[in-house]
């Protein structure tokens, strides 16, 4: 291999690495910006008519498209519930496949919840996030999270990341 191509090779590894970590840091800086109540910015993470597609609390599900219905989403009371109780929306480490300016991510999130003096881990989900390059760095074109309950929902999505 002459020095160009493994010029090439290098930069493309590096732009991979460099891809993946600002993936990863789009994706941890959404918890804390919806514990702390803080609306536009959290829902300038998805492009414009991106969507937010989860489970209700209550059962069913809902999609909320960006911005402006997942900003009024942090509004919500049972949101500010939360908020206002304590809590911390965790991200865990997601699988990442990035091909050119697109990508998606497989991976855990979980909602930790105060209650008196305690800490408890109120809800569980698996989520696929589809991503997008844009001129403003990495934005969430779509992210589809489901309750882990043992639905079928839930187990094919966890699928997903045999397949990325």
């Amino acid at each position: 291999m002459d020095v160009e191509a493994r010029l090439a090779a290098l930069e493309a590894r590096c732009r991979k690495a460099e891809d993946h970590l600002e993936i990863l840091n789009l994706l941890n800086t959404y918890g804390p910006l919806v514990d702390s109540a803080t609306a536009t910015p959290a829902a300038e993470l998805w492009v414009e008519g991106g969507g937010y597609n989860f489970t209700l609390p209550g059962g069913g599900t809902k999609r909320l498209s960006a911005p402006d219905e997942i900003a009024d989403m942090y509004g919500w009371p049972g949101h500010l519930d939360l908020v206002n109780t304590g809590c911390a929306h965790l991200t865990a480490t997601p699988k990442i496949t990035v091909a050119g300016d697109e990508a998606q991510a497989v991976g855990y999130s979980v909602v930790v919840l105060k209650e008196d003096d305690r800490w408890f881990l109120w809800r569980a989900a698996v989520n696929h996030w589809t991503l997008a390059r844009t001129a403003n760095g990495w934005r969430i074109v779509e992210r589809f999270n489901r309750a882990l309950d043992g639905s079928a929902d839930s187990h094919e999505i966890m699928r997903k990341v045999a397949r990325i």
